[in-house]
């Protein structure tokens, strides 16, 4: 039931608006459903993890298209 409620969490948008690519430095997209935040430009997906952002290359894994 936790991970449900953390699953369901928003992220502050302001916060979004501030947030780059730590590899390439660029925007990055938010999906909601799955908690996480997208670099289509390092093809890489950072996790959300219980409404945390985890930006470290190391964290991320490989965008599947």
């Amino acid at each position: 039931m936790e991970e449900a409620v953390a699953n369901t969490r928003q992220i502050d948008r302001k916060l979004l608006e501030l947030l780059v690519c730590p590899v390439t430095k660029t925007t990055l997209e938010y999906d909601a459903k799955n908690q996480d935040l997208i670099s289509r430009a390092a093809k890489l997906v950072y996790p959300i993890r219980n409404g945390i952002p985890i930006m470290l290359p190391e964290e991320a894994r490989p965008l599947e298209d």
